[in-house]
């Protein structure tokens, strides 16, 4: 009785942990990749549009590596649902995930409101010219993009060993470099969520949930077909 109990516990703890370090690596995404984006404004434009791109690219290849072998580095929502619909993540943790990564993305636009000011709309991803269904299709394939390469780079036992954070990294930084300007390549809903709750910048805010979650979902499908129904993965 008193082994089981423990082994409860130690189980208890380790998903804590878990979900303090998706918590945490959202937050260091968000501040760095929002932050940036403040930066850019308050510099008149010193870090430039690609440099913030790169700055989204690096800080997620960089937590990867920090922070994957704890927590599998989602960062992400919608990269959780997708694992949890593939059936490499379990459904208890799925919520626990998704609060640590909301929490930790709004703390970071607070951090950042609190010591830059509300400037760039906090960084905050918004439609271009309000195209609410441009934005949908768009956040839909980036993040479907995304997930392929996640699957395909992170799971997938055929793939290179340790290259995963460099290509997730470089997906994030070059989508962000391309459709940027137009949707805010946000492809993560916590992301998204963070500068809109504490810069009360809701417009379309739907969009960036529902686009990312059917991105995800759309690419598990489809990955499922090209890993021999994810047998392939083992």
């Amino acid at each position: 009785m008193g082994a089981t109990v423990k082994k409860l516990a130690s189980g208890a703890r380790d998903d804590s942990r878990e979900a303090f370090a998706e918590g945490l690596g959202t937050f260091i995404l968000v501040f760095a990749g929002t932050g940036a984006v403040m930066v850019n404004q308050i510099s008149g434009g010193s870090v430039t549009h690609l440099g913030v791109s790169f700055v989204f690219g690096a800080v997620v290849a960089a937590m990867i590596y920090a922070i994957g072998h704890i927590s599998g580095a989602h960062f992400n929502p919608a990269v959780t649902l997708g694992f949890w619909a593939s059936g490499f993540f379990p459904k208890y943790k799925v919520l626990p995930y998704v609060l640590a990564q909301c929490a930790g993305a709004i703390a970071a636009s607070q951090v950042l409101l609190i010591s830059l000011g509300k400037v760039a709309n906090l960084g905050a991803t918004v439609p271009l010219n309000g195209n609410w269904l441009q934005s949908l299709i768009l956040e839909t394939v980036l993040t479907f993009i995304l997930m392929i390469v996640i699957l395909g780079s992170g799971l997938d036992r055929r793939a290179h060993i340790g290259f995963a954070g460099i290509a997730i990294g470089l997906t994030v930084g070059l989508e962000a470099a391309f459709m940027g300007p137009i949707t805010g390549a946000s492809m993560n809903p916590a992301r998204s969520l963070g500068p809109a709750l504490i810069g009360g910048i809701w417009e379309h805010h739907w969009v960036y949930w529902v686009a990312p979650i059917w991105g995800a979902q759309l690419a598990v499908a489809v990955y499922r077909e090209l890993s021999n129904g994810f047998r392939d993965f083992n």
